[in-house]
């Protein structure tokens, strides 16, 4: 009774906080979504506790470590409330990789010590904390694992990441933060103070489409993944791919005016993408 209103919060919780893309969908198989919506929960939450707040850095990341603390106890059937039951359930039932989940945490402290990567190498190390570990997640509670399902799953987990750092360009810059390699605004004629007050001009546009492009490119270095999955992850994993390609044909249709305006998908898109997901 305890875990089944564990996951049924978790579900809930899952419902109320999802952003570009609802992250329980009719596609899932049923089987998993509560696991799906335990898992959003423990990233989620562990967001909050480092983006969201008044708390100062240290405090965050005090906050973090009493986080992984209560993670690694629930490890060993130690709960601390019932939704780190669900999680341990979760974890246990399914097999799961604990290292990704200690992965997603290190992402979090990552983003309260860290807000400028000089190279787009530190980018994709930031990713593979952020962004990867979630695709594996979701790879084993369908039970697939291979070496190159992996892979693929890395590329669209990453071109999702760098698809949301382009749509956050006006927020992220409000908190200080860069996730565009320094080397690369540098390389299109811009400095760093020009980046943070989004000074808009050819050679913003050109970085910011530079961007895009590549992120593109991780999408389709990915897709490959789509003919190992079987057909109602087929088609959730595709619909997710189409709603970050989206994003990305948003910013280019709006000239990269990332400046100005945040592209977010809307009730047709999702429509019209669920569509096109199970053509």
């Amino acid at each position: 009774m305890i875990l089944e209103k564990a996951y049924l919060k978790a579900q809930e919780f899952t419902k109320a906080h999802y952003e570009n893309f609802p992250v329980i969908s009719l596609f899932l198989p049923v089987n998993i979504r509560k696991h799906i919506a335990v898992v959003y929960q423990f990233a989620r939450q562990a967001d909050d506790i480092a983006d969201e707040g008044s708390d100062s850095p240290e405090r965050k990341l005090i906050k973090l470590k009493e986080y992984k603390n209560k993670f690694e106890n629930s490890l060993q059937k130690n709960y601390s409330d019932e939704f780190w039951f669900a999680l341990s359930d979760t974890i246990s039932t399914n097999n799961l990789t604990a290292e990704n989940f200690l992965k997603l945490i290190e992402a979090f402290e990552s983003d309260v010590t860290k807000n400028r990567f000089k190279d787009f190498s530190e980018i994709l190390s930031y990713c593979s904390l952020s962004a990867n570990p979630v695709g594996r997640i979701i790879l084993e509670l369908n039970n697939i694992s291979s070496p190159e399902t992996l892979k693929f799953s890395d590329y669209i987990c990453t071109a999702l990441q760098l698809t949301n750092f382009y749509q956050d360009v006006s927020i992220d810059v409000k908190k200080n933060r860069i996730y565009i390699p320094l080397d690369e605004i540098q390389s299109f004629g811009l400095t760093e103070d020009d980046f943070l007050q989004l000074n808009y001009g050819d050679n913003f546009k050109k970085l910011i489409e530079y961007q895009v492009d590549r992120a593109q490119d991780f999408f389709n270095n990915g897709k490959p993944l789509l003919k190992e999955l079987p057909g109602r992850l087929k088609r959730q994993i595709n619909w997710t791919i189409l709603g970050g390609e989206e994003i990305l044909k948003k910013i280019r249709r709006m000239d990269y005016r990332v400046d100005d305006f945040r592209p977010k998908l809307n009730k047709i898109d999702y429509i019209i993408l669920a569509l096109k997901a199970i053509m």
